[in-house]
């Protein structure tokens, strides 16, 4: 009887954390629309502890990781939660070097914070959107793109159509033309 409790438990657990999904269609210059599906996460997706051990099994859990590692500093793990790893660790490394050791981690630590939070993810396909607001600056609404690849969600760092569409959508949820 335990045993079916605990069970019971994970299942809640799991399908309190679920998304929901709304298919939805932007209208693009020229006439063009896209077609994409939103999904919410409850307000504190982002600080909730995960079900389990973390890993890249969906795109708020890869974001989770990949923030991790990155406000650790960790860019060659990092690098590894990514479609094109060499590309992503150059980035990275660049980026660290511009900016310094400790403001790197800051600004990856910072998507933890409880007054930020996940606005959205917007998927087409394999691909998804995260859309974050992250409560400071001019540019506070940020947008990270994964794919899933064989069951695991990666850093979208290779440019196809889909990333391009999601890239339409990120502006214009910016722009106030999607609603909330």
């Amino acid at each position: 009887m335990r045993s079916l409790t605990f069970l019971a438990v994970l299942v809640f657990a799991a399908t309190s954390q679920a998304q929901t999904g709304e298919s939805r269609s932007l209208e693009l210059e020229g006439g063009k629309r896209l077609s994409y599906t939103l999904h919410s996460h409850p307000a504190d997706a982002h600080t909730a502890p995960p079900v389990g051990e973390l890993a890249p099994t969906s795109a708020l859990n890869a974001a989770k990781l990949l923030n991790l590692h990155l406000s650790a500093g960790d860019i060659e793990a990092a690098a590894l939660l990514s479609n094109a790893p060499r590309r992503r660790f150059d980035v990275l490394r660049d980026y660290r070097a511009a900016v310094g050791e400790e403001e790197f981690k800051q600004v990856f630590a910072r998507y933890f914070y409880p007054e930020n939070r996940l606005l959205a993810e917007i998927a087409i396909g394999k691909h998804r959107l995260l859309i974050w607001d992250l409560n400071e600056g001019v540019n506070r609404i940020a947008g990270q793109y994964f794919v899933e690849i064989e069951g695991k969600y990666l850093l979208d760092d290779v440019p196809n159509e889909a990333r391009t569409n999601l890239r339409w959508v990120l502006e214009a949820y910016r722009a106030g033309k999607i609603a909330r």
